[in-house]
């Protein structure tokens, strides 16, 4: 089940965000760097701004009572961005990211998005295959933020718009 997160979902969130994160940092970056506690602390305060503003939306995917995957995505500067997509390592392949990468889809659709960007660290290649399978590819304005690519969406029109 898909669904918008809460405040309490708070720690489910961060738990699941840091243990993702450091299936693609893990050797490219220092530990403290993505899962210290002034980076979780961090990450939670982040989370928490999320949930609540008017401009983003925080989805959370749920199995058996318990977060499994999360997704957000907000405006700025124009442009819609996936900000975060993450599953459970221990649920990768069973279908929960796509089902998430649809759902904003969808909200994007009902909103008129037609646009959307994301950055992937660059040696994150499962993501990388995983968003290009989505139909993502690399922006041709800003193809890279430092040690990420950047890839643009042509947002499909809802079926029966148009």
């Amino acid at each position: 089940m898909i669904r918008t997160a809460t405040q309490d979902d708070l720690d489910a969130i961060v738990a699941l965000h840091t243990e993702a994160r450091a299936t693609y940092y893990s050797g490219h970056l220092a530990e403290e760097e993505y899962a210290g506690r002034a980076e979780v602390s961090r990450s939670r305060d982040g989370w928490a701004r999320a949930v609540d503003r008017e401009d983003a939306t925080v989805l959370v995917a749920e199995r058996d009572g318990a977060v499994v995957g999360i997704a957000a995505h907000s405006v700025h500067d124009g442009w819609t961005y996936l900000t975060q997509l993450h599953v459970s390592p221990a649920h990768w392949r069973e279908g929960i990211g796509s089902a998430l990468h649809l759902a904003c889809l969808a909200d994007w659709q009902r909103r008129g998005v037609t646009r959307a960007r994301l950055e992937v660290f660059e040696p994150n290649r499962r993501a990388q295959a995983f968003y290009s399978a989505c139909g993502w590819a690399a922006d041709p304005e800003t193809p890279r933020n430092d040690d990420h690519l950047v890839l643009r969406l042509a947002v499909p029109q809802a079926p029966g718009r148009g």
